[in-house]
Formats: C-alpha cells, structure tokens, sequence
C-alpha cells in the first residue's frame, strides 16, 4: 500500500477556515433557488466507495459499483409526477439542470437534424451555450413583462420557418421571475399553423419538482405535450452535490443509443460516468419525503413567499410573484443588502427565492437590513445569475 502522508497544519487550517466561510455564506443566502436543509449522515458510509453510474441505468453492465437501481427509482417517481406514458419512459440522474437540457435539445436535434429551435430571452443562459454545441440555429423569441414568453411573437416567428421541424425550449419557472410558459398553448400555436415536426423540451428546474401540486394547475408535464422534462435535485430537494433529472420517451432514447462492449451496456447519456452517490442522495429523500412531503414543502414556501411580500409593503416596497411562484421579484436592493444576502440581480430587480428551509425569522431579518439600507439610486447594477 502506498504511503500517504497527512497534509501540513496550515493546510488543516486553511480547511478549518474554509468550513467557517462556507457555513457563514450558508446561513445568510436567500437570492438562489438551493436547498439546505437536508442531512445525509445516514449515507456517509457510501463515501468509502467509488460509486459511479456508468452507462444505461436500465442495463445490466459489467460494472457493478453502482446506484443503478436507485435511479431508476428516482426516474420512475419523477415520471409518474410529470405524468408520463408508464410503458414508454425513460431517464437518468444528470450533473445538473444544464446537462439535463442539454440532452433534451440533443434528443430533439438527432430526431430533427433540420430543426429551428426556439427559446425566450427568458431563459436560462446554459441553453445558449448547449445550443451552440449542439450546432442548432435558433431564434430568441421576446418574453411578456412577468418572463413569460410572448406568445403573439412566437406564432409570428415561427410562421415565417413552417417549413422547418420545430425544436421549443419552455420554461416552468424562468430564473429571475420564476414564469412559466404555457405548453399547451405553445403546442396549440404549432398545431394552428399545421407545424407537424416538432419537439418540446420544458426546463422546469426548480418549478418542476413542485409543478404538480401548484393550483390551478398550470400545464407543463407529458400528457400536456412536452417531449422531455429536465430539473435540478440540489435546487427544491437539496443535495450537497449539483444534481439533475431528465425525463423523456423510451422510444426517443432507442434511436440514440449503442451499444459499448467496453461496459457492457448502452451508451445513452451525456457522460457516460456519472456520479452514482447523487442517485443515493435523491433516492434517500425522496423515500423520506413521498409526494406528500415534497408538496408540504411547496406549501411551506408559498406562505413563506406570501409572508416575504406582506413584510416588504410594510416597510414600502413593492413586491410581486407569478401565480404559483415561490420568488418574490422586488426593486433591486442596495449594496450592502445585496451582499449580505446574496441577491441576484439583473437590471433593475432582485428577488427571493422562498426556499423550503426559509424561516420568518430570516425573512424579519432581511426586512430589518432592506429598512436600514436604502436604494441609492445612482448606484450601479449588475447581473450575478
């Protein structure tokens, strides 16, 4: 066995003070959409181990340090949640929202090599950068004053390339204001101007996982017509490490995947080695939670987001969310509230994000700050999400 030798105590420090920052930056964030109430210790012991979920989750393959069976336990709630054909569905624990769009867009784009893709300003910067390696002309559509997309601009647009297979990027839960497309509208629009080819992912990455308890019930799952459904699981769940979901049509994943002799197994994901103790950790809560608790918890942060807004008029300023939203949007809030409580910013508004470990004990805090602190109107903005 090799000899390892222990690290300095300056470095045992520096460890000692990093854990301090972390914890301190922990405690004192409310401008983005992570969860952290969660503890994992009854997992530590699954840290001695290289766990790692290599290829097809629903393939047998000659590796067998893996979490395969607890992520095809994950897929299938998320499947059921978002409403999917039970006989033809199929998906995999991501590193993120980001990997998970990608591959919607790349399901999308080997079904429809000659597509136009179509996505609001709106949206998540990483959809730029996946479309661009992905290599698909695209189309920014404009989005309404809530970040919803402008609907009257989308149907212009998409007219004038009817000739073209279309590929729609739909939000469920846009990333300052939290807006929501409507896919069924979206799909309606397609069918009017007879645009048979087409392909509609959802981003629904922190709103999806609570999309089914919001009411009304707003549409954005499978049986409202979308193709493929990504979210985060460090986001409304929480983990300690980034995580995703994709869910899509066993079907569509059949017309891509091949086989690697290597593993034994299909090469059907992204990166083909894929973080194995991620699936463990949404596996666990989920088993913990059931859709009970995680619609306990969207109640918790819905009063949360009520109460935020109610404390924010009492002090003057004015606030507002989209139906069903937990972020509460407001002015943009000065320097040192903004610091403090790690708001992200963008041209003139910042927001809360009523997460589900959000207390009114935080929120009376904030309030306390934005009173203290007031807008220094000449001060300059920028964008931090």
């Amino acid at each position: 066995m090799v000899h390892e030798r222990s690290i300095s105590a300056a470095d045992k420090e520096r460890l000692t003070k990093l854990k301090e920052t972390v914890s301190k930056a922990r405690d004192t964030f409310l401008g983005y959409p992570v969860s952290k109430d969660f503890d994992y210790s009854e997992l530590y012991d699954f840290l001695e181990y290289p766990i790692n979920n290599l290829g097809d989750p629903y393939e047998d393959g000659t590796w067998k340090v893996q979490t395969h069976e607890m992520e095809r336990e994950v897929v299938a709630f998320f499947a059921k949640l978002f409403r999917a054909n039970p006989s033809d569905y199929w998906g995999y624990v991501t590193n993120g929202g980001s990997e998970s769009n990608l591959y919607g867009l790349y399901l999308a784009r080997e079904m429809y090599p000659n597509a136009m893709v179509y996505f609001s300003e709106s949206t998540h910067y990483s959809v730029r950068k996946n479309i661009h390696l992905l290599n698909i002309p695209s189309i920014v559509i404009r989005s309404q004053e809530n970040g919803e997309i402008d609907y009257d601009d989308f149907k212009n647009t998409i007219q004038y390339n009817r000739h073209k297979p279309a590929i729609v990027l739909a939000n469920f839960g846009t990333t300052m204001k939290e807006a929501k497309d409507d896919v069924s509208r979206l799909k309606s629009i397609m069918r009017e101007l007879a645009i048979h080819d087409h392909y509609i992912h959802c981003d629904a990455a922190l709103a999806g996982t609570y999309g089914a308890f919001i009411e009304p019930r707003l549409p954005f799952d499978f049986k409202d017509g979308v193709d493929s459904i990504s979210i985060s699981g460090h986001k409304f769940i929480g983990s300690p490490i980034p995580t995703g979901v994709i869910i899509t049509k066993r079907s569509y994943r059949d017309r891509i995947s091949k086989g690697v002799s290597y593993i034994g197994s299909l090469d059907t994901t992204i990166t083909g080695s894929r973080n194995g103790h991620s699936a463990l950790f949404l596996w666990y809560t989920l088993k913990k939670l059931g859709e009970e608790g995680l619609k306990a918890r969207y109640q918790h942060s819905v009063d949360m987001a009520a109460y935020c807004k109610e404390k924010l008029k009492e002090i003057g300023i004015e606030s507002w969310t989209n139906p069903g939203a937990i972020t509460v949007v407001m002015p943009h809030t000065s320097k040192e509230v903004k610091t403090k409580w790690q708001l992200a910013t963008e041209e003139n508004i910042s927001h809360i994000i009523c997460m589900p470990n959000v207390t009114k004990e935080q929120i009376d805090s904030f309030i306390d700050d934005a009173a203290t602190y007031p807008v220094i109107e000449e001060e300059t903005i920028d964008c931090d999400f």
